[in-house]
């Protein structure tokens, strides 16, 4: 029997390694793409355990796998820290006259 590759293996690896750029990017972008990356995942599990026979790329899925709950969980403590630094600088409104101020300073 003539194995074929699970289709999205290759999309979901790519969409991880940019997870950990965009992570950088105030976590939602990593998020973002991380989660695409785990349904992409989850969807190729899915088909590899109905014909396990059929797939030959099953160990490159494992590391996609890895990859997008590493970009995911970094991402979300990005978000957690993110959320933590504006509260602790007294909200939103503080935050924005920080970086009003900021600019200023650089004109």
């Amino acid at each position: 029997m003539d194995q074929q590759k699970l289709p999205n293996v290759t999309i979901a690896i790519v969409l991880a390694i940019l997870s950990y750029i965009c992570c950088c990017f105030g976590g939602l972008p990593g998020v973002i793409i991380a989660g695409i990356a785990f349904f992409l995942v989850r969807k190729d599990e899915n088909k590899y355990k109905e014909n396990p026979e059929l797939y030959s790329n099953f160990s490159q899925l494992k590391t996609a796998k890895v990859l997008a709950i590493i970009g995911l969980v970094l991402g979300i403590l990005y978000l957690f820290w993110t959320y933590y630094q504006i509260s602790s600088m007294g909200g939103w409104d503080a935050y924005m006259e920080k970086v009003q101020e900021m600019s200023e300073q650089w004109q």
